[in-house]
């Protein structure tokens, strides 16, 4: 006779409405699991708001490097300060590894994308790319590469975007194959070449596509096997150019089509590229010199 099947072990529930994780703290909802964390709507007794709290998952507790990885991902956030980068209010080690940081109102470009009936506008794509490029810029210069640019990590509120999640962030450098998320890292993150700003460029760059064209430059899904896994669009294929897609003004198009030019060293430089975005808005005049 066939052994039956054994059933796989529910995943462990995420913290009830009402519990308290630490003191201050009440959490309000579950919002979203992801492959190692849990993410809640929670208030804060101290500053009489809601806040977003994030947890490691109960069944991923023991592995120690996860909670290193989401504390120092909260210090970074409390210790920076950036219009349109998403702030951190407080980190916690015990009883576990616990961040709180601000909710934000609006909803992450992927959802605006999938939702709107119609593409965003040409100047909308611009101003989102000038904004993007600053929040990345600050992070350069403190020493970090962001990593993980993608819709879904982007807010945006009537025009306003803050960029979300330094789970990724390192340093440039040498980085394992793989760093990043997969359909929207850059070539060299999936070869596991040493990286630089180029990569964060990249970032903006398969973004804006995306918020452009209303679809990701390298098509839909993620992982589907073993197989798979080794076969990243972006090393098979270049992106296609923003024009075979949709009319925007060329040199916003351009900007855009040289973000994702696979050769680091062929993409512009972070100021470079919210220049040329800059100078495509309308009524916008720059200082010069």
């Amino acid at each position: 006779m066939t052994a039956p099947a054994r059933a796989l072990p529910r995943p462990a529930p995420a913290l009830a409405p009402g519990a308290r994780p630490v003191p201050g703290y009440q959490i309000l909802a579950h919002l979203t699991r992801t492959g190692w964390l849990d993410v809640h709507d929670a208030w804060s007794e101290d500053r009489d708001c809601r806040c977003v709290v994030k947890v490691v998952r109960p069944d991923r507790r023991d592995e120690t490097r996860l909670g290193e990885r989401l504390l120092r991902e909260g210090r970074w956030l409390c210790g920076f300060s950036h219009p349109h980068l998403v702030r951190g209010y407080e980190t916690f080690e015990s009883p576990e590894p616990l961040v709180v940081l601000e909710t934000l109102t609006g909803e992450t470009l992927s959802h605006l994308v999938g939702r709107l009936r119609h593409r965003a506008s040409a100047a909308d794509v611009a101003l989102l790319g000038v904004q993007l490029c600053s929040a990345v810029q600050y992070l350069h210069r403190r020493g970090l590469l962001h990593l993980d640019l993608k819709p879904s990590n982007v807010v945006v509120d009537r025009g306003h975007a803050k960029v979300l999640d330094l789970g990724l962030a390192r340093p440039p450098g040498p980085a394992p194959a793989g760093v990043g998320t997969f359909r929207y890292l850059s070539p060299e993150q999936a070869r596991g070449e040493p990286l630089t700003a180029a990569a964060d460029v990249w970032g903006v760059g398969v973004t804006l596509f995306e918020v452009a064209c209303g679809e990701p430059a390298f098509g839909r899904g993620g992982r589907t096997g073993e197989a798979d896994r080794r076969r990243y669009p972006q090393l098979e294929a270049t992106a296609p150019p923003v024009a075979a897609r949709r009319r925007l003004p060329p040199a916003l198009a351009a900007a855009v089509d040289a973000c994702l030019r696979p050769g680091p060293g062929a993409r512009p430089a972070l100021d470079e590229l919210s220049a040329a975005l800059a100078d495509t808005l309308p009524g916008t005049r720059r200082p010069r010199g």
